[in-house]
């Protein structure tokens, strides 16, 4: 168990009045979570302290090579008062999955469930109750060594910070309309395409400028090799709805193994539907609509929960799906989900994590 300083702030500042508009990571709480690493010692030095900005040398390896990784997941105000949050050991064996990748030392999952829960603890008076309304938490872990050339770092910091987040949709699940890349590419199998990191983002901002340009809101990335497989979009994982069945990518190796992907899964099983994890071209998502099958489309993570597709643009065509209108799947799975995650509705597969009353 982590032995964890807590230095209270001496200066708190002032939380937002119920009602207010939040918006999506603007806002930061009073404290912030830091564990630090040292090669041949290990992690070490867990503590709370004020939020502050970050003393790292011009030097320092996350600026040059970019060994760094994040992770995101939320809190929630229950129906009997409690603070919750969703799953957090799928996010905590996430961690390692991209530590590995990135030849980050392992964190013990024990470690990032006690940090979150120790910090949430403390800030519990910054989770919002409105309706709609969670306290993002972003934990991370950046290279800190003071070194020019390509290896491993020696020492790292472990940093966990939150965000009262408003609801991501202000004026209800609207559905979306999604640019399908065909220019540039997001990963390839043996990349990092299925790990939590600054660089894949990076990489597809020029998709994601592109797709607002041109009035969309989101990319939806196709397979790097043959330009023909989807993946996955933006900071979401996509599903289809075709003929009667739940279809999406399979986790090959370059797309992101999103939580509330598997826990849609999980939902539409547990509802007795065919759910197919698989490759899926957009030649074959393409008949499906020409030939009326494509019921719906949505995406689905941890921000949103899930995001319906309204339209999507391939090359020169517009497929619009169920009239622009969310489907009933969709409301259906995002109404559980959030019921879940809130205590309104059964928590079967034990998903809820409680973290103070």
């Amino acid at each position: 168990m982590l032995d964890i300083k807590v230095t209270k702030t001496e200066t708190p500042k002032q939380k937002p009045k119920k009602g207010e508009p939040l918006g999506f990571g603007k806002i930061f709480t009073d404290h912030m979570f830091i564990m630090d690493y040292t090669n041949g010692k290990g992690w070490h030095d867990a503590r709370i302290e004020p939020f502050h900005n970050l003393s790292l040398s011009p030097a320092a390896m996350v600026f040059h090579y970019g060994q760094e990784m994040f992770e995101g997941l939320k809190a929630y105000v229950g129906k009997d008062g409690g603070i919750y949050t969703f799953r957090p050991d799928m996010n905590a064996k996430r961690t390692n999955n991209t530590n590995k990748r990135l030849c980050i030392p392992e964190l013990p999952e024990e470690y990032f469930i006690e940090a979150i829960k120790a910090l949430v603890t403390v800030e519990k008076d910054w989770v919002p109750a409105d309706e709609g309304t969670s306290l993002y938490i972003r934990p991370f872990i950046i290279a800190t060594d003071e070194y020019l050339g390509v290896k491993p770092s020696d020492t790292y910091k472990f940093m966990v910070i939150l965000s009262p987040s408003g609801a991501y949709y202000e004026s209800g699940i609207n559905p979306v309309g999604i640019w399908i890349e065909d220019e540039y590419v997001r990963a390839v199998k043996g990349g990092m395409g299925f790990a939590k990191t600054g660089g894949n983002y990076a990489c597809s901002l020029a998709g994601q400028v592109k797709a607002h340009d041109d009035g969309y809101s989101q990319v939806l990335w196709l397979d790097g090799v043959e330009r023909k497989y989807i993946e996955e979009v933006g900071a979401m994982n996509i599903f289809f709805k075709i003929n009667g069945k739940i279809v999406t990518p399979e986790l090959s190796g370059s797309i992101l193994p999103g939580v509330t992907r598997d826990s849609v899964i999980t939902l539409c099983k547990s509802w007795g539907m065919e759910v197919e994890e698989r490759k899926i071209s957009i030649d074959e998502v393409a008949k499906a609509y020409k030939e009326g099958k494509l019921e719906e489309v949505f995406g689905t993570g941890t921000a949103a929960v899930i995001s319906p597709v309204g339209k999507l643009r391939w090359q020169d065509d517009v497929m619009v799906i169920n009239d622009n209108k969310i489907g009933e799947i969709s409301q259906k799975i995002y109404d559980t989900v959030t019921g879940i995650q809130l205590g309104k509705k059964e928590d079967i597969f034990g998903w809820r994590y409680k973290i103070s009353d």
